[in-house]
């Protein structure tokens, strides 16, 4: 077991609980060394402090660029207590080990974060003492108790009051110092990869990413393989990783995937709204007055491929709509709350999966994609698509417009290429993944026939463009009366003299959306 502490370092940007834990230091008879703001901070709250020039002998340098990079500093941090040498060294040198260190870095991530951010104020920003007391720390965890984290301060003070900390604890700090500084030093290789005549670039030369571990799963897509699921460093908010499940299995691989198409798709719609996911596809969505009735449209587009998917509500689950799907078989239901009637209602599925996320309609800023010895990156698919242009005779009536966008928005999370029937803000029909837009077309209709579904003055929408009119004929012959689509195909003047023939509408969004 490590020695009592006798003297701790408190150096922090952030000062949250630095306060509460210096008063808990100094109850328990430990000497506080401080620098600069800090010290000045726990002054003010009259508690006796020593400065770092003060125990080093030597003053802050360079505009305090230079103020803890001192052998009285690292050796007292550095130094083995169960080495005799080490032990020796120190008394030799006129120096008092330190037991305990608190320390976090400059704010550089939020200072680059700022478009206007110039350069200069980057390299400011760029800690160099506190990474490296932050890693000398780390490096002797069985000797010193190293805090990065303000939310370790009370649980670390707790087991101090009680007589130590732990080894196990110790090495668990370290490890979470390693991971802090090496999260830091990516964000500065980030940043500065990214500069080209000191002007910013979106993607750096060197790309450093970090992700922390949530959980390990059963399996990967299949029984064969094994999967984990980690969180970004810096999760949007709203996205799926700041999920809480409320019962049900633990989440599998494949169920997490198809969660966060559907919760994305979902959340695009500011009305009530219901999203059915099936192997990465909406196979239903809807919008209605309540989400029982989205529900209910949604599950009538494709009741077979509805079995065994995933659920994404926009608003919280009532008792009402946990009846309407409690008679389906599901494996995951999504939203951002569930009324308390309707969790006790589920509770009789106790393999459904419930999951709540606190909804927001942020985005991650880049997706990333995995390929043989590589990484694709681009920005996040979050085009608006507002501009809309009738390019037909015919203009669509209101009720086609907002139809027209209801299926262009489910479009996009479609797998390409993708078909999307639609009418009364309901899918009709979906045609998913076909390498020809055509057959992806007749697989929409067929869908949408085999459901019963009428599709009669429906609209439809393609997430590219038609590169031949034959496509937009099988839209028309199902009873398609409007189309949206991106435009831009050399044929556009064959396509829209499909449709002006018929009589039907089209709309061009000049935007496409791909998704593979």
């Amino acid at each position: 077991m490590a020695a009592k502490v006798a003297r701790a370092l408190l150096s922090v940007s952030d000062k949250s609980g630095i306060v509460e834990l210096a008063r808990g230091l100094a109850a328990l008879g430990v000497e506080l060394i401080s620098t600069g703001g800090t010290a000045a901070l726990l002054k003010k709250e009259r508690l006796e402090v020593t400065e770092v020039s003060a125990h080093t002998g030597f003053p802050e340098m360079l505009d305090g660029r230079v103020k803890t990079l001192h052998p009285k500093i690292h050796g007292g941090l550095l130094a083995r207590r169960d080495d005799a040498a080490h032990t020796a060294a120190l008394k030799k040198a006129g120096i008092a080990p330190i037991d305990l260190l608190a320390v976090n870095l400059y704010p550089f991530q939020a200072t680059v974060a700022d478009p206007d951010c110039r350069l200069d104020d980057a390299i400011e920003n760029i800690d160099i003492g506190g990474p490296a007391m932050l890693r000398a720390a780390a490096k002797n965890y069985p000797g010193v108790i190293v805090l990065v984290d303000p939310a370790d301060y009370t649980k670390i003070l707790e087991q101090l009051k009680k007589g130590s900390v732990s080894e196990a604890t110790r090495f668990e700090l370290a490890r979470k110092v390693f991971a802090h500084t090496a999260a830091y030093d990516g964000a500065v290789a980030n940043y500065l990869s990214s500069l080209s005549d000191k002007k910013r670039r979106e993607y750096p030369d060197v790309l450093t990413l970090q992700f922390t571990r949530l959980q390990d799963l059963r399996y990967g897509e299949n029984p064969h393989q094994s999967a984990a699921f980690y969180r970004d460093e810096r999760p949007v908010p709203g996205g799926l990783a700041s999920y809480r499940q409320l019962q049900g299995k633990e989440l599998s691989y494949n169920n997490i995937a198809d969660a966060d198409a559907a919760w994305e798709c979902v959340k695009r719609f500011t009305e009530p709204a219901c999203v059915i996911v099936k192997h990465a596809n909406p196979c239903g969505a809807a919008i209605a007055d309540s989400i029982a009735a989205a529900y209910d449209k949604a599950f009538k587009t494709d009741p077979t491929s509805a079995f065994g998917g995933i659920l994404a509500f926009n608003r919280a689950v009532d008792a009402a709509t946990a009846a309407a799907f409690a008679k389906q078989f599901a494996e995951v239901v999504i939203a951002p709350r569930f009324e308390q009637d309707a969790i006790a209602q589920l509770a009789k599925k106790d393999n459904l999966r419930l999951i709540e996320v606190p909804l927001a309609h942020d985005a991650q800023k880049h997706d990333y994609k995995r390929v043989g010895g590589g990484l694709l990156v681009q920005s996040s698919d979050v085009s608006k698509d507002g501009n809309l242009k009738v390019v037909t005779k015919k203009r669509p009536s209101e009720a086609q417009l907002a139809d027209l966008r209801f299926a262009w928005t489910v479009a996009q999370f479609v797998k390409s290429n993708a078909i999307v029937f639609c009418r009364d803000g309901m899918t009709l029909g979906i045609g998913a993944g076909q390498m020809s837009r055509v057959d992806s077309s007749r697989i929409a209709r067929l869908k949408a026939e085999s459901a019963g579904m009428k599709l009669e003055n429906c609209v439809a929408a393609s997430d590219a463009f038609f590169p031949f009119r034959d496509g937009v004929e099988v839209l028309l012959d199902a009873g398609a009366t409007a189309i949206i689509q991106p435009g831009g195909s050399v044929r556009d003047a064959e396509v829209i003299a499909a449709a002006d023939q018929r009589g039907a509408a089209m709309v061009f969004t000049g935007v496409r959306h791909f998704r593979h």
